[in-house]
């Protein structure tokens, strides 16, 4: 029901909005913002250009100072419900298993910053996350947190992906080690195929 009170309002909005903009009646402050709120902007055409499939190439680190675990993959980018969301679907091994991921970006006008929520098949959770892109370095870094299955006590992570160029992207995973200290435990290079 919450749904199609709210799939309402959104159309009532759309609707009046535009017979507003034709009649050439000023438009309520209110009104303009929701529908700014819901128009992709230049964020998201950054998203759609990774739009297709990619070549990935995996490197882990189970703990500080371990031997590198390395797997390759494909992933599938697609933005979705209008150029507002990108899924990204994972596909390859992990530790001698198939594995599969999806990931749901988003870039939040009204707060100006991503949100990424991460579902894979090696577990029950969500991993979520959000930070900000920095256009100097053409790198979005954000911070979440996941259960640890181990202990069931949330624990912090970061993430980093960078755009290097059109073909090429880059992704960081940092944890924590027992001391409290971050390292890197996964390294993604993506290459467009």
């Amino acid at each position: 029901m919450k749904n199609v009170l709210l799939f309402s309002f959104c159309c009532l909005i759309i609707f009046s909005f535009q017979s507003l903009a034709q009649d050439g009646e000023q438009v309520d402050p209110e009104m303009q913002a929701w529908m700014e709120y819901m128009t992709p902007g230049e964020m998201h055409k950054m998203l759609q250009k990774s739009d297709g499939t990619w070549h990935t190439k995996i490197t882990m680190w189970m703990a500080p100072g371990t031997e590198a675990m390395m797997s390759e993959g494909t992933t599938m980018n697609e933005m979705i419900l209008g150029g507002r969301y990108q899924k990204s679907t994972h596909k390859g091994e992990m530790m001698d298993m198939p594995f599969e991921g999806m990931n749901l970006l988003a870039f939040d006008n009204a707060t100006e910053q991503f949100y990424s929520v991460w579902i894979d098949n090696m577990g029950t959770g969500m991993m979520l996350a959000k930070g900000k892109f920095d256009e100097a370095s053409k790198k979005v870094d954000m911070k979440g947190t996941f259960v640890d299955p181990m202990d069931g006590k949330e624990k912090p992570f970061r993430q980093t992906f960078e755009i290097v160029d059109e073909t090429n992207h880059l992704f960081d995973m940092f944890m924590n080690d027992e001391s409290g200290n971050e390292f890197k435990c996964m390294h993604i290079e993506y290459t467009r195929q």
